[in-house]
C-alpha cells in the first residue's frame, strides 16, 4: 500500500523532511567531499596539472587521516550541515510546488511527470537553495581545502564557521559572502535538473514494470543510485569551477573593491583550466566526487522517502 498522504505536504513540511534527509547523508559523504576539494585544487593553473601532492582519492584519504586525523577528514562538517538544510531543504521542498506550477502554465495535469517541467523545477529549486546556502558552501570549501601539513591551492584558516563568516564580512562585507554564487547556481542547477527527474523516472519504471513495490526501500535505493550517477556526470566540470572560485586568493583594486585574483566567473575558470591543464582537469577529483555524490544522493533520496513515509503515518494517525 502506498505511503503517500491523502493531503499533500506543505512546502514547509517538504523543506523540513528534505533537510533532515540531507543532514543524515552529509554526515557520511563529507569525508569524500574533503578529498574531492583537495584533488580539484592541486596543480591549479599549472602546466599539465603540475606536481601531484595526492595521487588518487585513497591516497588523499590516507594522507589526510595520518596527518590530520578525524578532524581532517571531517573538515567543514559544521557549515556543510547548514548548507544542506538550505540547499536540499529547498531542492526537495520546492521541487513539487515548482513542478506543479510549471505544469499548470503549460496546461498539463499538476501531478503528471513531464520531462520539461521536471527538469525546469529541479533547476529552479536547486538555484534557490544554492543562493541561500552560498555563504556556508564558501566557508565549507575553504575549511576543507585547508591543511597544515599538505596544503594545495590558496589556504584560508578559520577557527570555526562563525570565525569564517565574521572574517569574510569584515574584509569584504556582503560581496564576500556571495562570492562564487554564479558558479554555485550553475553547478546546483545542473545537478538538480537531473537529480529528482532521473530519480522519479527510474522509480516509475521499476514500479511500472512490476519489479518492486513503490514503497520498498530497494526501490528507493535503486532509483537514487541511478540518480546519483546522473548528477555526478552532469555536474563535475561546474563543481571543479566552483571549488576553485571559492578558494582563489583575492586582491584589492584601487577602487577598494576586492576581486578574485585568478578567475572572473565560472566560464573564465573553466576556460583557463582547460587552456593550462587540459580537459581532464575539469574532472579532477571525479572519483572522489562519485564516492561523495552517489552515496549522498542515495542516502538523501532514500531517507527523504522514508522520512516522508513515517511523517505521513504520524500525520494521518
Amino acid at each position: 500500500m502506498s505511503q503517500k498522504p491523502t493531503k499533500p505536504l506543505s512546502t514547509a513540511e517538504g523543506f523540513i523532511c528534505g533537510a533532515l534527509a540531507a543532514c543524515t547523508a552529509v554526515t557520511f559523504s563529507n569525508p569524500a567531499e574533503v578529498m574531492k576539494t583537495r584533488m580539484q585544487l592541486q596543480g591549479e593553473l599549472a602546466k599539465g596539472g603540475g606536481e601531484k601532492v595526492y595521487k588518487n582519492v585513497f591516497d588523499t584519504f590516507g594522507k589526510t587521516w595520518r596527518n590530520e586525523g578525524l578532524k581532517g577528514i571531517q573538515r567543514g562538517l559544521g557549515p556543510a550541515y547548514i548548507y544542506q538544510i538550505l540547499l536540499n531543504g529547498s531542492r526537495l521542498g520546492f521541487y513539487e510546488p515548482f513542478r506543479g506550477f510549471f505544469n499548470r502554465i503549460l496546461g498539463n495535469p499538476v501531478k503528471e511527470q513531464v520531462v520539461l517541467t521536471s527538469v525546469a523545477a529541479g533547476a529552479v529549486s536547486g538555484a534557490v537553495g544554492a543562493s541561500l546556502g552560498n555563504p556556508f558552501f564558501l566557508v565549507k570549501a575553504r575549511m576543507q581545502a585547508y591543511s597544515p601539513v599538505l596544503p594545495v591551492g590558496a589556504q584560508h584558516y578559520y577557527k570555526n564557521s562563525y570565525d569564517a563568516l565574521r572574517t569574510i564580512w569584515k574584509a569584504e562585507r556582503f560581496r564576500g559572502l556571495i562570492r562564487g554564487v554564479d558558479a554555485a547556481v550553475l553547478r546546483t542547477s545542473m545537478g538538480s535538473s537531473v537529480q529528482l527527474p532521473s530519480y522519479n523516472w527510474t522509480k516509475g519504471q521499476i514500479v511500472g514494470a512490476g519489479l518492486l513495490p513503490a514503497d520498498s526501500t530497494w526501490t528507493f535505493l535503486a532509483s537514487s543510485s541511478v540518480s546519483g550517477a546522473c548528477v555526478c556526470l552532469v555536474m563535475q566540470p561546474a563543481d571543479t569551477a566552483l571549488t576553485r572560485m571559492y578558494n582563489q586568493p583575492t586582491t584589492k583594486l584601487p577602487t577598494g573593491r576586492i576581486v578574485g585574483l585568478l578567475y572572473k566567473n565560472p566560464i573564465d575558470c573553466l576556460w583557463k583550466t582547460l587552456r593550462t591543464e587540459g580537459a581532464f582537469a575539469w574532472y579532477k577529483g571525479s572519483t572522489a566526487h562519485f564516492f561523495r555524490i552517489a552515496p549522498h544522493t542515495i542516502i538523501t533520496l532514500t531517507m527523504n522517502d522514508l522520512i516522508l513515509g513515517v511523517y505521513s503515518k504520524v500525520r494521518h494517525g
